[in-house]
């Protein structure tokens, strides 16, 4: 029987549900969520107070967006929908009650909620560890299923054989990341969601030894398409109600998966040729091996200039380095930045990163 037909509300919780290997039940979590408030660190306190809020009589949460074209917003969150996503990542994944779980996601944003909420929909042992970059350094046993951010990942590839099945998301996955991924030691998956989505609504194999770039592939009851501009247009009747408006751009294919290309806030105009800088740094990945960026400058002739910035000390970088890509796509002007600017959710402030390069220059 298949997990969805289930259909569990939010005020249930399966009986296979374990944390740290002890059975609580609605006391016994209420009581973990008020220790974990008044006892524990700063995660801590974040579990016990989604805790608390899911075992309220509301049927719904609050939370913050992750804050990546702007400042962070608070949204409220229906529990059952937040059931059903569990219920399609169960199904998509096949999970089974008694499996393994580890949280090492901040509990504070919707991937570390969502983890709690799967743990204790689809029946999980669930466990935890301090979110870090490196989550799997003192964890020495096999686990069925974990999410991580890229970062966190790519700090974990020695010890990845411990994870059954790991979800990498809030971030995108370069290149040189899914060449490190070997086939067989873990099933990994790239998601695609945001916060407004209950997390992710699609998913991206890596592990495959293939080189076939495969798409992203909606998970059940998603129903996807485009407006004019080719941002991504998404209907979840049971997420939310109505179609959801992104800035997503990507190419759909016949086989109804699709290619994330870049945000429509990040798009570079340059003589007329829109560039996709999430798509350029994709390519570059695998030659530099520091973190790097491309945005833009304004330019007399061509509007904008496309530039790539990389973080860290200054290098030498490889003569034939733009030679792989498309004439339009090559940056113009080549800066190296102490650190790059980030957002209160840890994620690359562009704007913020391209200011620091203006800054450097006058001073």
């Amino acid at each position: 029987m298949k997990l969805k037909t289930m259909r569990p509300h939010f005020t249930k919780r399966h009986n296979r549900f374990t944390w740290e290997g002890y059975h609580l039940d609605y006391n016994g979590l209420v009581d973990l969520g008020y220790f974990f408030i008044k006892e524990g660190g700063e995660n801590e306190r974040s579990i016990g107070e989604f805790l608390l809020n899911w075992l309220d009589e509301r049927d719904f949460v609050y939370t913050k967006t992750s804050g990546s074209t702007g400042k962070p917003k608070q949204i409220k969150l229906s529990k059952q929908a937040m059931v059903n996503s569990a219920l399609a990542t169960g199904d998509a994944l096949g999970l089974m009650p008694g499996q393994t779980c580890l949280l090492c996601l901040p509990a504070s944003r919707i991937a570390g909620k969502m983890m709690l909420v799967r743990a204790m929909i689809l029946g999980l042992e669930l466990h935890y560890v301090q979110p870090s970059r490196s989550p799997l350094r003192l964890v020495n046993r096999a686990c069925d299923f974990c999410a991580m951010t890229p970062m966190q990942l790519k700090n974990s590839l020695n010890k990845i054989n411990l994870i059954g099945k790991t979800l990498v998301g809030g971030g995108a996955v370069d290149s040189n990341l899914k060449s490190r991924i070997i086939s067989g030691e873990t099933e990994v998956f790239e998601t695609f969601g945001m916060t407004e989505t209950l997390s992710h609504i699609a998913l991206k194999a890596l592990h495959y030894t293939s080189s076939q770039d495969m798409g992203f592939r909606p998970l059940e009851n998603i129903e996807l398409d485009t407006d004019e501009s080719r941002c991504l247009l998404v209907k979840a009747p049971n997420l939310f109600d109505g179609t959801l408006i992104t800035k997503d751009i990507v190419d759909m294919h016949s086989d109804g998966t699709f290619t994330w290309l870049g945000r429509a806030d990040n798009v570079v105009n340059s003589g007329g040729v829109k560039l996709f800088p999430e798509v350029i740094e994709a390519q570059l990945s695998s030659s530099i091996a520091q973190p790097l960026m491309i945005g833009s400058e304004p330019h007399e002739e061509l509007g904008e200039k496309l530039i790539l910035i990389v973080e860290g000390a200054e290098q030498a970088l490889s003569p034939n380095l733009f030679d792989t890509l498309d004439q339009y796509a090559r940056p113009k002007s080549v800066y190296f930045i102490d650190a790059f600017a980030y957002t209160a959710n840890g994620k690359l402030d562009r704007k913020a990163t391209v200011s620091r390069i203006t800054r450097d220059l006058k001073n």
